[in-house]
Order: structure tokens, then C-alpha cells, then sequence
């Protein structure tokens, strides 16, 4: 296949999934629209450029797969198709949750001559942006992060709390803070923290599970609450929130501004107010940061 074909591409730019190629030192040879879309990254952008220096995917352990355990390597290497759920950094810096699939593209002679990707969006782009919509009519929208605002986040404890008298219905929260977020203000300026901020947001909301919600607390502060888990599926939520924000990067001219969060998880009890229930989430996300920040603390118990 030519991936200089007018045909070829034109069909491939309609698709709703990314398509790239890359030859066999990964250097990219197309990326059609659904790529930019999903990127953010211009096809100028990207095509003669290593698709590591692009991508950067991490998995669900935040280990760099770009920086020696490439599937798509492996697949020019050894001829073999290869599937996996992943996480792309966004031109934007945010990271989005992606499914990808790729193959060998072999020349003429059978030789193997590059390979080609497919990724799609794994993040419940529908649902939350039904939820924005919402919270945007009833004013309870934060308008720099585009995310709840405390009102909505107080709102929607209130209905989980009564739910969970009613119906034994438990779940869990997250208190999560930036970490030395001063200190990005005075090194970069009020306008980079707040980049910072919708950075992390949206990175968040991209991977936060349909029936769940998170928003701005205020300040450098988000809350999240989580339904239908137990106490491992709860730390294994906010660990990887956790490692998604510490692989996240903003580029700002020859500046690469990079953050972690230190975050708070409990569980609600059937004697818990919401302020009692905030108040625990938010001494153990003080527990994260005098442990040495950028990293989770949990307690079940009030």
C-alpha cells in the first residue's frame, strides 16, 4: 500500500478512529484527521518525526512504553498484530485514555516496511459532556476548568449521602490538591497555573468512569465521588489519576511544566455528614503531602 494515495487517504480521513503510518525506524509517514482530532497534533506537525516523540503512551502503571517497550516496535520487529489499552499525551498535555491496534504494512517482497496504528477514544466523551452541559445551565459549571463547581459537587454528596441511608449504598471520595502549585504561579505566572489547572481537569474528566463525577473544590483543589467499588478498586481509581497527572506535561516555549497531586480516598460511613466526610478526605490528602506528596492516602474507617 502507498501511503501517498489520494484514495487511501481520503478514505481514511473520514474515519472516526486515528491512523497513522511509520516506516521501520517508527518516523511517521501519514496521520489522517480523526489523529489531529484525538491529539491535537497537525498532520504538518508530526509527519517525518518519530511517533515517540509525539505520543509518549504510558500505561496504567505510568511506565513510558515510548522509551523501550513499544508494541509498535514490536510489531516492526516481529511481524505481529498487537492490541492494548493505553494513554496518550495531548497536545494540550492532558492524557487520554485510548484503544489501539496495529500491524505490519509489508512492501512488495513480503518485507516488513513499517507498521500502521489505529486508536480510539476510550473516555466517556458523551456522557460528561451531557453532564457539563447540564451543570452549565444551572450554574454549576466552573468557568475556567469547565468542570462541576463546589455547588455541584455539595449537591451531588447530599443525594449519595441520602442514598446511602436509604439503600446501604456506600461510596467513595477523593480529595485531591496540585502540588507547590504556588510555586508554578510565581515561576510561570497566574496565566500558566492556570493552564496548569485545565490541564489537570480535563485529564480527570477524560478518564473518570461514567457514573462517577469530579470538579473543582476550588482553588487547586478537586473532589471526586466515586460509586460501586470496594476499597481496592477505590485506591487503584485515585493511584492511577495519581500517575496520569505526573505524566501530563505542558510545553510552554523551551518549557516543559510538569506537576503531581497528592490525594485523600475514604470511604463514606453511615454516621458521616458531608462535612464530616469532607473533612476526613481532606486530612488524608494532608496525610499525602507530609508522607512526601504525590501520592495516595486511604482510610475506611471515620
Amino acid at each position: 500500500m502507498r501511503v501517498d494515495n489520494e484514495f487511501y487517504k481520503s478514505s481514511l480521513d473520514k474515519l472516526y478512529d486515528g491512523v497513522y503510518y511509520v516506516d521501520r525506524n517508527r518516523k511517521i509517514k501519514y496521520w489522517n484527521k480523526a489523529a489531529e482530532r484525538l491529539t491535537g497534533y497537525k498532520s504538518s506537525e508530526v509527519v517525518g518525526k518519530r511517533c515517540s516523540d509525539i505520543l509518549t503512551h504510558i500505561d496504567d502503571k505510568g511506565v513510558n512504553l515510548c522509551k523501550g517497550q513499544c508494541p509498535l516496535a514490536k510489531t516492526i520487529v516481529d511481524g505481529r498484530a498487537r492490541e492494548a489499552d493505553l494513554y496518550l499525551l495531548h497536545k494540550d498535555g492532558h492524557r487520554v485514555p485510548v484503544s489501539i491496534r496495529m500491524a505490519p504494512i509489508r512492501d512488495s517482497s513480503e518485507q516488513i516496511a513499517g507498521a500502521v496504528q489505529i486508536f480510539s477514544d476510550k473516555s466517556p466523551v458523551v456522557t460528561v459532556r451531557q453532564k457539563l452541559e447540564q451543570c452549565e445551565k444551572m450554574a454549576l459549571l466552573d468557568p475556567l476548568t469547565n468542570s462541576p463547581n463546589r455547588r455541584y459537587i455539595k449537591m451531588n454528596l447530599n443525594s449519595r449521602l441520602d442514598e446511602m441511608s436509604r439503600y446501604s449504598r456506600t461510596f467513595g471520595v477523593l480529595f485531591i490538591d496540585i502540588d507547590h502549585f504556588k510555586k508554578v504561579n510565581d515561576i510561570h505566572g497566574h496565566d500558566v497555573g492556570d493552564e496548569i489547572l485545565k490541564m489537570i481537569a480535563k485529564t480527570l474528566l477524560n478518564n473518570l468512569r461514567p457514573f462517577d463525577v469530579l470538579g473543582r473544590w476550588g482553588g487547586e483543589e478537586f473532589t471526586a465521588i466515586i460509586a460501586n467499588i470496594n476499597e481496592q478498586q477505590l485506591y487503584s481509581i485515585a493511584n492511577r489519576f495519581r500517575l496520569l497527572v505526573e505524566n501530563s506535561a505542558l510545553h510552554k516555549g523551551s518549557d516543559i511544566i510538569q506537576v503531581t497531586i497528592s490525594i485523600g480516598a475514604t470511604f463514606a460511613q453511615s454516621n458521616d455528614t458531608m462535612d464530616t466526610l469532607l473533612k476526613r478526605a481532606d486530612q488524608l490528602m494532608y496525610h499525602s503531602k507530609l508522607s512526601g506528596r504525590n501520592r495516595v492516602s486511604i482510610n475506611l474507617d471515620a
